[in-house]
C-alpha cells in the first residue's frame, strides 16, 4: 500500500516491474560478479524495455542505457 491506500493497477504494474528487474540484477550479479553482472543486467534491460521505448519515441531512455553500458565497459576494460 502506498500513502494509506491500495495501489492502482498502473502503480502495481510499475512496482512489479521494478521488483522483477531488481531480481534479475541480483541473479546476474550473483552468477557473474559485480561488473559483468551489471553489464549483462543493462543488456537485459535494454532488451526488455528498449524496444518499447523506441516504439514510444523515448530516445532519452535508450541514450541512458547506452551510457550505462559504456560506463561499465570502460570501468571493466580500463
Amino acid at each position: 500500500m502506498s500513502a494509506g491506500r491500495p495501489l492502482t493497477k498502473a502503480e502495481r504494474k510499475k512496482l512489479n516491474r521494478a521488483e522483477h528487474e531488481q531480481k534479475i540484477k541480483q541473479d546476474l550479479i550473483a552468477q557473474h560478479g559485480r561488473d559483468l553482472g551489471t553489464f549483462y543486467y543493462w543488456l537485459r534491460i535494454m532488451n526488455i524495455r528498449g524496444t518499447q521505448a523506441y516504439r514510444d519515441g523515448d530516445t532519452q531512455f535508450i541514450r541512458d542505457v547506452a551510457l550505462a553500458l559504456e560506463n561499465v565497459y570502460r570501468r571493466h576494460a580500463g
